[in-house]
């Protein structure tokens, strides 16, 4: 059976004393639980190891929000996936929205960055979704499919096996706006058939799909009961244990 997932993608938020202390909370918190999901924190670059270093990573899986397209080399400023992995870090998110918008990552620069998350150990989490032009224009489907296949679809099967995916409507990032229950599940099971077409009904059926824009304590439950909803990749809500373990929690 497929994984189910609740991940925080803390974006760039916390100082390091801010972030570990909301790390050591989280720790905390699952202390002694038996969670129905496995969890993720994504954290700071310049939080990894340290974070690592105060939590239970058999309970809480440490990923990056990024990595570069290169292994290696003159290129100031960048932190490659090899660089991650060495921190104890599992996960890596890749493709968010933020980073398309706003860095201009195309389909080539995410597939490289890609193979060399995998090459490197790590999980990526891979995002998808559409801006509200594309969902008005009804063209949230052929969105996704290019965005899956521009930057997959070259994986052999047992590497995709190996990724999670995040559909993030745009529209519903840090907005308020939430999908509702049935366009999650309409379009997660659209793009799990497009796995299916492209990989089989196995890979397609082992892959998780989280949800990400505007989860919070209030819809998880109803958006998790959607059989091809597998999780959330979760933003502000991530911030604060009050409101990140109830979304851990909303796993019937």
């Amino acid at each position: 059976m497929r994984k189910k997932i609740v991940a925080g993608n803390w974006k760039m938020n916390t100082t390091l004393p801010e972030g570990l202390a909301l790390a050591k909370g989280l720790n905390e918190a699952l202390k002694g639980k038996a969670t129905k999901c496995d969890v993720v924190a994504g954290v700071p670059f310049t939080h990894l190891a340290s974070v690592v270093a105060v939590v239970d990573t058999d309970k809480i899986g440490i990923g990056a929000e990024n990595c570069a397209d290169k292994d290696k080399g003159a290129y100031t400023g960048e932190v490659s996936a090899a660089m991650i992995a060495s921190t104890g870090a599992k996960y890596v998110i890749i493709g968010h929205s933020e980073r398309r918008a706003y860095y201009h990552e195309t389909p080539e620069i995410l597939r490289e960055k890609v193979l060399l998350a995998l090459a490197a150990g790590l999980t990526p989490i891979f995002c998808i979704g559409e801006v509200l032009a594309e969902r008005e224009a009804g063209n949230h489907f052929a969105v996704v499919d290019a965005q899956v296949a521009g930057s997959l679809f070259d994986l052999s099967a047992d590497d995709f096996g190996k990724l999670v995916l995040a559909y993030e409507p745009v529209w519903a990032i840090g907005t308020g706006v939430t999908a509702s229950s049935e366009q999650a599940q309409e379009i997660h099971a659209h793009i799990r058939r497009t796995v299916a077409a492209k990989y089989g009904e196995t890979v397609a059926d082992d892959t998780s799909i989280l949800y990400g824009g505007s989860c919070n304590k209030d819809n998880a439950r109803e958006l998790f009961a959607n059989p091809d909803v597998d999780g959330g990749l979760i933003g502000g809500a991530s911030l604060s244990v009050d409101k990140f373990l109830p979304i851990i929690e909303a796993f019937d």
